[in-house]
């Protein structure tokens, strides 16, 4: 545990990453804090279809759904739906705001 987080398995995540070749098709970012540092053991995976953000990982089984996804996602050649083990922990990396905001940031 990392100040009192579950551990991120970053060892395993990048020899299954590296050994299936999983950056071709789905790019994996792993850091001590990616940004949202008030939500712990973020990883965001890039794939043709945008960013995913995933939050709040604490379990091996997670890390493992991760890596499975990433595995159908190159087999299929196509983006697959996340597990639904790690539904719940997607979010949004940026809030939206309502158009007219005043510090010129809004989409």
């Amino acid at each position: 545990m990392d100040r009192g987080r579950p551990e991120v398995p970053v060892d395993y995540l990048k020899a299954e990453w590296k050994r299936d070749g999983l950056n071709k098709s789905v790019q994996l970012t792993i850091s001590g804090c990616l940004g949202p540092c008030d939500l712990p053991n973020v990883v965001a995976v890039l794939t043709p279809a945008g960013w995913t953000w995933l939050g709040n990982l604490s379990e091996r089984a997670q890390f493992e759904a991760l890596v499975a996804w990433a595995r159908q996602c190159a087999a299929d050649g196509a983006v697959a739906p996340l597990p639904a083990l790690l539904q719940a922990h997607g979010f949004e990396r940026f809030e939206r705001r309502a158009a007219g905001c005043a510090d010129g940031c809004c989409e």
